[in-house]
């Protein structure tokens, strides 16, 4: 029986650690074509090696998600190298999170380029050739943050909610190409997003209760591989998932 998987050209931003490297090594390993973007190129070029030697077929491109010229460079390099784009995962995201009074409006401005504009770049450079291909599935990453507001995480939970609020706009209108879409949700994951907080106490606290609950980014990957393994006449368009040890 068909994964649904095996075979197809799927593309992922931030794939140099933490949920997209995971996504990367499980949809690989079902068989997809992956293509690797990320800033951290002997990161990405060693997973791209890894996946190669494994018997996988995978392709790095540096790319930072907040210019829009090497986002397209990375989706039209899988096209060209491939022959076509099956999945965008608009995976990218940085959390730094502060209280609002504490003015660090430099990272709200970095949250707003990668979780928001960074997502935007991809879909602008994966819509024509889907359209064209009257197929394609477009995943963009949101979290618990894009349904609950905490203290000190008011604008990345702003970024996230967007994601949702694009997301269901994406849904609506690509209807005629037959594109799929899904936004995935993910509570505490394992993964280097508390790294990004610079503001000692709030890292602090973060990092603790990473500790406590987080759970593997595989877990990630696995909600990825179940959107995207539907038959082709179903569309995933929401995955909300939590360490079952988290409240919030």
């Amino acid at each position: 029986m068909s994964n649904n998987i095996a075979g197809k050209v799927i593309v992922i931003t931030g794939a140099s650690s933490g949920l997209g490297e995971a996504a990367a090594r499980h949809l690989s390993a079902q068989g997809a074509t992956v293509m690797l973007g990320a800033r951290r190129a002997n990161r990405i070029q060693a997973l791209a090696d890894e996946l190669v030697g494994r018997g996988g077929k995978a392709l790095a491109i540096v790319t930072d998600v907040t210019n829009r010229d090497q986002v397209r460079n990375l989706v039209d390099t899988a096209v060209q190298e491939f022959g076509r784009i099956d999945v965008l995962i608009n995976n990218a995201g940085l959390m730094p999170h502060s209280p609002l009074e504490r003015l660090k409006t430099d990272e709200w401005d970095r949250m707003i380029d990668v979780n928001i504009k960074g997502v935007l770049y991809g879909i602008a450079a994966a819509l024509p050739h889907m359209k064209q291909q009257k197929v394609g599935h477009i995943i963009n990453v949101s979290s618990v943050a894009g349904h609950k507001v905490t203290p000190a995480g008011a604008v990345y939970a702003a970024t996230k909610h967007a994601v949702r609020a694009l997301s269901e706009g994406l849904r609506q209108e690509v209807k005629p190409y037959n594109i799929r879409t899904t936004i995935i949700s993910p509570g505490a994951v394992a993964t280097e997003l508390p790294d990004s907080i610079t503001e000692p106490d709030v890292s602090e606290r973060i990092h603790k209760f990473y500790a406590a609950v987080a759970i593997p980014a595989e877990s990630f990957a696995r909600a990825v591989a179940f959107a995207i393994s539907q038959p082709d006449e179903v569309d995933i368009n929401d995955i909300l998932f939590r360490p079952t040890r988290q409240e919030l």
